[in-house]
């Protein structure tokens, strides 16, 4: 009997599993298109929180559907692309590189401490990982539409000390991919609770 209900008990987080993942990512997917620009970055930079979704979802199911999250998203995105593809890879990367450290700390221990902390953790690996993609093949990608020089130049704009675009990256992307992920990390804070028992089916533990 005990067996009989734990396979139910499995068979049940499955189905959610199955049925909230992609209704995560089309969210995700739409919150792609409601983005910010921010005054103290460059414009192409533009602030958006589709990673929040990935966010409830690695919390709620683990990480790897979190890492799912992000990249059917990402998938979905594909089709009305602007950079080729590359502007999704990196974006599924980096935001994989949010959920998982995220879901991992928190299903180690499931206590709101841990959720904002793995969360953290996961901030500071995104922004770390974002250097290298960014500078090894996002920028590589803009230079075939914008002159490197141009590029430089709307950051010297807002920093005239700058001068090559690592530093760029350093100073201003780095920062910038980390607040973004905590900001998603706060508004997941708001609503989790809430929304736990409708997504788990069951009283938030």
């Amino acid at each position: 009997m005990r067996k009989e209900t734990t396979t139910t008990k499995n068979s049940k987080i499955d189905v959610r599993v199955l049925t909230f993942t992609p209704m995560l990512a089309v969210i995700a997917f739409i919150l792609m298109y409601i983005e910010v620009s921010v005054p103290i970055m460059p414009s192409f930079l533009k602030f958006d929180i589709s990673d929040m979704p990935a966010f409830i979802g690695s919390f709620a199911f683990g990480p790897v559907c979190g890492a799912l999250i992000c990249v059917i998203k990402n998938l979905l995105h594909l089709p009305f692309s602007h950079t080729a593809g590359i502007g999704e890879l990196a974006n599924c990367l980096v935001g994989i590189c949010y959920v998982i450290p995220a879901g991992i700390i928190y299903k180690v221990r499931k206590s709101k401490r841990h959720a904002l902390f793995g969360s953290l953790v996961g901030c500071c690996v995104a922004g770390l990982v974002s250097l290298p993609i960014n500078y090894f093949i996002v920028y590589p990608f803009y230079y075939t539409m914008m002159p490197k020089e141009v590029i430089l130049g709307l950051y010297k704009a807002i920093l005239p000390i700058v001068n090559d675009i690592f530093s760029c990256l350093l100073i201003f992307n780095l920062p910038f991919t980390i607040v973004k992920g905590i900001i998603a990390t706060i508004i997941t804070m708001l609503i989790y609770k809430p929304l736990s028992p409708i997504i788990k089916g069951r009283k938030q533990e």
